[in-house]
């Protein structure tokens, strides 16, 4: 009974809400409608529309993945002091960190899935179903893992809300298995991520041991961003209160990110360039440009200065507890993340090929379109989690708004 009044109680809270709500749930559903238009052209005239070519076969759709891959990780980094160290005012947030990661590792699995050529085949992607040649293929790791991950934190995300909605006591033998789960198979995701890149010997960019370092470090610069972002416009659009000292503290770990980001990022530039070999041809083309081809130098130091200009803004206490700046600094965490993990990354790591030819890759119509529709998809997503969870969670949202009519209730009506 509890669960079916769970469920028309969420049913309902989505179908309700202000102009503002069905304005955005509407601009979202066009978008979609978009990117199902630009994929239908894509399936009917196959990945030729795109930009990407034999040389440069990863491109948008792949860098879309990696990047949505690390914004999932996000909620480990604030699990901890959560519940370990037992901090209640980021437990809220906490569990707005794990829709996060549901939403997000959705849109890592969509990005994969327009980025094939012959999409009837997907179904080999499932497990037990099809042919996934687990466990030889990092690819097949790749999909255990964010099935994974994403079935952990969707887990988490029910049982609380639930929990909340009933008005009982959440139980920690349910509870901790699973947020403890949680840390290791985010971090398996990002590793994962990066065993897809640095395991392929003739891409000598990506061959770096402190790849998977490096994806999990700029992942807690990107993914909190996100939460510092999305607690204050929650703030503005919902009455979910948020204290500073909270969003302060966020500001500070995702500085101890940053820090091994900028340190991870130094240490390959100094290897490469101190080496100067030929792999070096790559970190020029991404910096300096080659044989007068330059159309990602641009990509390649705006994604720097933001994550360096990032860390130094959160470095000094003073200037990361001033609105203004805090949110500067976690626009530039974010959107340096996004290039370094996409143009930044891919493009270099397949340019020039291992013939020496350079093809300068531009995205088409076709894939910011797809894009569009599904990080569209995500956000909707998203959307409809804290059109729930908010009310939830602040106690507007329970069960005993749906209580049965007992026999002293049809007496006085009588």
């Amino acid at each position: 009974m509890r669960v079916r009044q769970f469920l028309q109680a969420c049913l309902r809270t989505v179908l309700q809400g202000s102009l503002l709500y069905y304005s955005w749930v509407g601009f979202l559903l066009l978008l979609i409608g978009v990117g199902g238009l630009a994929y239908f052209h894509q399936i009917q005239h196959g990945l030729i529309v795109t930009g990407m070519r034999d040389q440069v076969a990863w491109a948008l759709y792949i860098g879309n993945f990696t990047f949505m891959d690390g914004i999932a990780v996000a909620a480990i980094l604030l699990v901890i002091p959560a519940y370990f160290y037992k901090q209640e005012q980021l437990q809220n947030v906490t569990l707005f960190a794990q829709v996060l990661a549901v939403c997000a590792v959705l849109m890592a699995m969509l990005f994969v899935f327009v980025d094939l050529g012959r999409p009837e085949r997907a179904w080999h992607l499932v497990p037990y179903l099809g042919i996934l040649n687990f466990p030889q293929s990092i690819m097949a790791w790749d999909i255990v893992s964010l099935a994974t991950y994403m079935v952990i934190s969707l887990l988490i995300v029910l049982y609380i809300l639930y929990k909340d909605f009933t008005r009982s006591a959440r139980n920690t033998k349910i509870l901790w298995p699973l947020l403890i789960l949680s840390i290791p198979a985010a971090v398996g995701i990002q590793t994962v991520a990066a065993f897809l890149y640095n395991g392929l010997p003739g891409r000598p960019f990506w061959n770096s041991a402190i790849l998977a370092p490096r994806f999990l470090a700029s992942a807690l610069c990107a993914g909190p961003a996100v939460i510092l972002i999305l607690l204050q416009l929650l703030k503005r659009v919902s009455s979910f209160e948020v204290k500073k000292e909270t969003l302060w503290f966020i500001a500070e770990l995702m500085m101890y990110a940053m820090f091994f980001n900028v340190f991870f990022l130094g240490a390959e530039v100094f290897k490469e360039i101190y080496s100067d070999t030929k792999h070096l041809s790559h970190f020029k083309y991404l910096y300096v440009g080659l044989h007068g081809k330059k159309a990602i130098v641009w990509f390649g130091w705006t994604s720097l200065l933001l994550q360096v200009g990032a860390f130094f803004l959160y470095l000094i206490p003073k200037i990361r507890k001033n609105m203004f700046f805090l949110n500067l600094g976690a626009l530039m965490a974010y959107f340096g993340a996004f290039l370094e993990k996409g143009i930044a990354l891919v493009i270099p790591g397949l340019t020039p090929s291992p013939l020496g030819e350079i093809y300068e890759y531009t995205p088409t119509w076709i894939e910011w379109g797809v894009s569009a529709g599904v990080f569209s998809i995500g956000f909707l997503l998203f959307t409809l989690f804290l059109k729930v969870a908010i009310p939830i969670v602040q106690g507007q949202l329970h069960v005993g708004m749906f209580r049965l009519p007992t026999a002293s209730d049809i007496t006085e009506e009588s």
